[in-house]
């Protein structure tokens, strides 16, 4: 993008968020007035919230939190760690992710994703810290103590895309083993700190349905995982939650996300779990570097509002989320996210790729010209790079035949 552009992207985004701010008033009205409502009708739930390290429920913002959390069928950038293990198998580049997510007061929730790919093997890791500063007084008014209660979330990441082919985009699973710690000083409250190891699980295949638009990449996506399962810790239950995820393009700007949400909370009976819970998102791709979406997660009296955009600086890409939240915010229920994330490369995939699909063309251009021979040459080629590229292996299987077919009239030919 040309500096022009990135002035041009970065007025328009600004004055966007302006806009917000400006009916930030209007728009806090209408969440009150809407949790007011669930919280007096059949989607009232009690138990929301009933569990151990809220951190877990703090999104760390991106395009995961932009998209109402509905991104178990996406689980593309630094979102893929905290919405779907699996997705660091099918990274397009290596990616270094720096995440800001304001809180309460003074404190905010930093987080930092790193993800790289090997063919079908993906790794990450991502670690999410959340401080909040804490003022004792005394009896008399003295101030007796100042100290930060904090909890960290660190992360490690390895999926796997099984039975990828040019036809179908495989099976990726993955697994997140997660350790947390929430640090109490004891001048605050003795004993209260407190150490956690979980893990996450995750599947996610991706094909075509119902696509108006011609591309390589699938248009529709389904995801499943099983996020934060461990035991309860001093009798409080981790915030373990099943999700089944469903992604869509229509059209090539248009994404459409659907999450269902069950949660499980060990250590307590049935009845004292929170209730299941919906999770919607929709995003639009206005050019090749700027995109804006928005997303909705209905969770009993305390939904969930977000909308955002996406821009791509070459390098770097920004994207700023605006978000209603009465879950995890507590004196005030808006708040802003940043993620700034770096492209490292691909490791040559898009440049292997691309010589792949040059020999391919070639060997159709030399087919097409009668040139057997230098066709299935240029198709063994193909294969040779990329051994599941059916399409070069069906053409030469035809080559061949053809070939042999042509040397079975010639011999005929000159016995006659």
């Amino acid at each position: 993008m040309k500096k022009s552009g990135w002035k041009t992207v970065l007025l328009i985004t600004l004055l966007a968020f302006a806009s917000l701010g400006l009916a930030a008033d209007d728009l806090a009205d209408f969440y009150y007035g809407y949790s007011d409502f669930s919280n007096h009708s059949f989607f009232r739930d009690p138990n929301t919230g009933r569990t151990l390290f809220p951190t877990l429920q703090i999104p760390m913002g991106g395009e995961y939190e932009g998209m109402g959390t509905a991104y178990t069928a996406i689980a593309e950038g630094a979102g893929f760690l905290e919405s779907n293990p699996a997705g660091s198998s099918l990274l397009h580049n290596t990616e270094l992710a720096f995440l800001h997510n304001n809180w309460i007061a003074d404190s905010s929730l930093e987080s930092l994703v790193y993800s790289i790919r090997f063919g079908d093997l993906g790794i990450g890791a991502g670690a999410k810290h959340l401080y909040l500063p804490f003022t004792a007084y005394n009896q008399w008014g003295d101030l007796d103590s100042r100290a930060y209660v904090s909890e960290t979330v660190a992360t490690a990441n390895l999926s796997y895309n099984f039975l990828s082919s040019y036809y179908f985009h495989g099976i990726a699973v993955g697994a997140n083993l997660k350790l947390a710690y929430r640090s109490i000083p004891s001048v605050i409250y003795p004993g209260q700190s407190l150490f956690s190891p979980m893990v996450d699980l995750g599947a996610l295949t991706k094909f075509n349905f119902l696509k108006f638009y011609p591309a390589r990449e699938r248009n529709l996506s389904v995801g499943v995982v099983a996020r934060n399962l461990g035991p309860p810790n001093d009798e409080e239950p981790l915030p373990s939650l099943l999700s089944a995820g469903l992604a869509y393009a229509p059209w090539r700007p248009v994404l459409l996300s659907f999450d269902f949400n069950y949660p499980i909370a060990f250590g307590l009976a049935p009845d004292e779990w929170e209730k299941w819970y919906i999770s919607s998102g929709f995003k639009v791709q206005f050019t090749n570097f700027l995109a804006l979406h928005t997303g909705f997660t209905h969770r009993g009296a305390n939904p969930r509002f977000s909308i955002g955009s996406n821009i791509d600086f070459d390098y770097i890409d920004l994207i700023l989320n605006y978000t209603l939240d009465l879950t995890t915010q507590v004196t005030s229920i808006d708040r802003f996210s940043l993620e700034a994330s770096m492209e490292l490369g691909d490791r040559g995939r898009a440049e292997l790729q691309q010589q792949v699909e040059e020999y391919y063309i070639e060997g159709l251009k030399a087919y097409a010209s009668g040139s057997l021979q230098r066709a299935i040459e240029y198709w063994e080629a193909t294969l040779e790079l990329d051994p599941d590229f059916q399409p070069a292996e069906e053409n030469m299987s035809v080559a061949r035949r053809s070939l042999e077919l042509q040397r079975e009239m010639e011999a005929v030919t000159k016995v006659e």
